[in-house]
């Protein structure tokens, strides 16, 4: 039974995974993503209760919904307090993100 087949299976396989890991990290998780910005209008904002909590942590998460103002799919992103309690649903302005990371939000006036 000749080997060549399944080493060229093997080979593919090898970077086929290699390529979802890849493409997995720079652009579903945020780590080594380009840092982007777009115009946004704010949907809605949630606050999510925590179960088993450490002492001193945060006993919620923040999460904001999105639209692009150009059009485009809704996004949510989780959020610091600060910015949570700053914005509101119907508000407008600038998001850069990084994969599926918040980082800023410059609100428009």
């Amino acid at each position: 039974m000749p080997v060549t087949p399944f080493l060229i299976l093997l080979v593919l396989l090898v970077v086929a995974v290699a390529s979802f890991v890849h493409i997995y990290r720079r652009h579903l998780s945020g780590n080594a993503a380009i840092e982007k910005t777009i115009e946004v209008l704010i949907l809605d904002k949630q606050s999510v209760a925590l179960d088993n909590t450490p002492p001193g942590g945060d006993s919620e998460e923040y999460w904001l919904y999105v639209q692009p103002v150009t059009g485009g799919p809704k996004r949510d992103f989780q959020i610091g307090p600060h910015y949570f309690h700053a914005l509101n649903a119907g508000d407008s302005g600038t998001l850069t993100y990084r994969g599926r990371r918040f980082m800023h939000f410059a609100l428009k006036r």
